[in-house]
C-alpha cells in the first residue's frame, strides 16, 4: 500500500478514536502510526535517556497510545535499531508512517503537531545532504570556507523566518529547537574545519584562522540540559570542545588522541561547561570513548585520575573505577583463568576447550551495543580474519539472547555464577585477544576501534 494512503487511513482512525474519547478539557497527547516492515513489536518513546512509554504494534503493523501529564518538549522514539526525534505538546494528535527499509527518508507525520515534526525531519535530511558540500568546502582556504558557510547560514535563517511566519502559533521553546536544528549543524562544521582541512590537505599544522571566524560563538549557549541527547546540539558542543582543546597548542591528530590531549580536553570540559549534568556527561563520554578508541589494556592513569578529580557524578566515578579494576584482573602475557560459558541449549562449557587457536572473546551487553551491530561487526571481522576464532559472550544473558545472524555455535552467555563476572563488574563491552598458546595479547580491546585491525594482524602472526 502507498505510505500516503496508509497514513490517511490512520488519520481517519485517529479522528474517530479521539472524537469519542477526548473531552473538552483533555490536554493529553495521542501518538500512533503505522510501520511498514517492522523490525520489532514495539515503539519506545524517550525523554532524554529515560523511557516514557512503550507502544505495541498490532497485527496490522499499527500502534496507538495516549500520553498524560508530559511536558512540552523534544522527545525521541526508537524502533529496532533506529531512533528519531519528535516534538510534543499538549493536545497533539500525532501519527507517523515509515518504512524501516528506508527509515528516515520515508518518515512522514500527520495530524496535530505534524508541521513541527515534519520540519525537524526535513532539517535532518538536509543535514545529510549538506555533508557532501562540506567535503568539498574543507579543502578551501579559511576565508573562502567562511564565505561559503556564511551564505549557508543566511539560507538557514531565511528558512527559519519563513516557517515561524507561516506558523506563528508555535511556542518560543519550539522555535529555539528549530533554530538549533537548522543552524547548529553548520556551526559544527565550522568548528571541525581546522581538523578537517588539515586532514584533507595532509597538513602537519592547522590553517591560520582570523579573529571573526568563530564570531557566532557569542550567540550560542552550550548549557542546555534538555538538548544533551539531541544530535545537532550535542555534535556542536562536542566539536567546540575538541576545537578549543586543539587551540591550546596540540597538533592535528588523525588516529589516536594522545594522553595529554585527553587530559586537556577533560579540563576544557570542566572550564567551558557550567551545567553539572552536561559537564559530567561529557567527561564520562570523553574518557570512555578515548579509551575504547585506543583498544588497549595499557591504561594511562593520568587520564583516569583527571576524570575522577573533575566529575561530581558518583555513579560515573564508580563505573570508571570498575573498568580500571576489571582491566587489572586480566594480564597480557598471562593465561586467562578458566571460566564457564553457556550455549543456547543451556549446556555449560569450560573456556579451556576453545582456547587452542587464536581467539577473540567478545563480551557484550544490550545496554552498550545492539544485536545488529554485533552481528554485522563480528561477521565482517570473521570474514576478514578467517583464521581467528570469534566467540561472542553475552554478559548476564540467558537462552533467549541469541543473535539470529551469527553462528549459533559461536554464541554463549554467562550466568551470575560464572567466574568471568570477576573481571566484568562494569558490565561494559569488552574484547580479549588470546593467541593459540592460550596467552592474552590484549585484555581490553574494542571491535569498534580502527586499531583492532593491527591487533588482529599481530595475533594472526603467532
Amino acid at each position: 500500500m502507498n505510505p500516503k494512503n496508509n497514513l490517511l487511513l490512520i488519520c481517519i482512525f485517529f479522528i474517530a478514536f479521539i472524537s469519542c474519547s477526548k473531552s473538552v478539557n483533555d490536554t493529553s497527547i495521542y501518538f500512533g502510526g503505522s510501520i511498514i516492515n517492522p523490525k520489532t513489536n514495539n515503539v519506545i518513546l524517550y525523554s532524554l535517556d529515560k523511557v516514557i512509554d512503550t507502544f505495541y504494534i498490532d497485527s496490522k503493523n499499527k500502534f496507538i497510545g495516549k500520553l498524560d501529564s508530559i511536558k512540552e518538549g523534544l522527545y525521541s522514539f526508537a524502533h529496532g535499531d533506529e531512533t528519531q526525534f519528535l516534538y510534543l505538546k499538549s493536545n497533539d494528535s500525532l501519527t507517523l508512517s515509515l518504512n524501516t527499509w528506508n527509515f528516515d527518508e520515508s518518515l512522514v507525520f500527520s495530524g496535530t503537531g505534524a508541521e513541527r515534526n515534519n520540519m525537524l525531519i526535513d532539517c535532518f535530511l538536509q543535514y545529510e545532504k549538506d555533508k557532501k558540500l562540506f567535503y568539498k568546502y574543507n579543502s578551501l582556504k579559511a576565508s573562502s570556507f567562511k564565505t561559503k558557510v556564511d551564505s549557508l547560514i543566511t539560507i538557514k535563517i531565511k528558512t527559519y523566518k519563513e516557517y515561524t511566519s507561516n506558523y506563528p502559533e508555535d511556542t518560543e521553546k519550539f522555535k529555539d529547537i528549530l533554530k538549533t536544528a537548522l543552524t547548529y549543524p553548520v556551526y559544527t562544521r565550522i568548528e571541525r574545519y581546522p581538523s578537517a582541512h588539515a586532514k584533507r590537505m595532509k597538513l602537519n599544522d592547522f590553517p591560520e584562522i582570523s579573529d571573526d571566524f568563530y564570531s557566532y560563538r557569542n550567540e550560542l549557549k552550550i548549557d542546555k540540559n534538555e538538548l544533551m541527547y539531541y544530535s545537532p546540539y550535542s555534535m556542536y558542543v562536542t566539536s567546540f570542545l575538541y576545537n578549543s582543546t586543539y587551540s591550546l597548542g596540540h597538533k592535528p591528530m588523525q588516529n589516536n588522541f594522545t594522553s595529554n590531549f585527553t587530559v586537556d580536553l577533560l579540563k576544557t570540559i570542566d572550564v567551558k561547561i557550567q551545567s553539572k549534568v552536561l559537564k559530567n556527561a561529557f567527561l564520562k563520554q570523553t574518557l570512555i570513548s578515548h579509551f575504547y578508541k585506543k583498544s588497549t589494556c595499557d591504561i594511562n592513569n593520568k587520564e583516569f585520575d583527571t576524570f575522577l578529580s573533575l566529575s561530581s557524578n558518583k555513579k560515573d566515578k564508580e563505573l570508571i573505577k570498575k573498568i580500571l579494576n576489571d582491566n587489572h584482573l586480566v594480564h597480557v602475557d598471562h593465561k586467562i583463568n578458566n571460566f564457564i560459558i553457556t550455549d543456547f541449549n543451556n549446556k555449560n562449557h569450560s573456556t579451556k576447550k576453545f582456547l587452542n587457536k587464536n581467539t577473540l572473546l567478545f563480551f557484550w551487553s544490550l545496554n552498550q551495543v545492539s544485536k545488529s551491530y554485533v552481528s554485522s561487526r563480528v561477521n565482517y571481522l570473521q570474514k576478514k580474519y578467517p583464521d581467528v576464532q570469534f566467540l561472542t559472550i553475552k554478559i548476564d544473558g540467558d537462552k533467549l539472547d541469541k543473535i539470529e545472524k551469527l553462528d549459533i555455535k559461536k554464541q554463549f552467555f554467562i550466568n551470575q555464577n560464572s567466574e568471568a563476572n570477576l573481571f566484568l563488574t562494569s558490565k561494559m563491552t569488552r574484547s580479549i585477544l588470546i593467541n593459540k598458546m592460550g596467552f592474552i595479547t590484549n585484555g581490553f580491546a574494542s571491535i569498534s576501534s580502527n586499531n583492532i585491525y593491527t591487533q588482529l594482524d599481530e595475533l594472526n602472526k603467532n
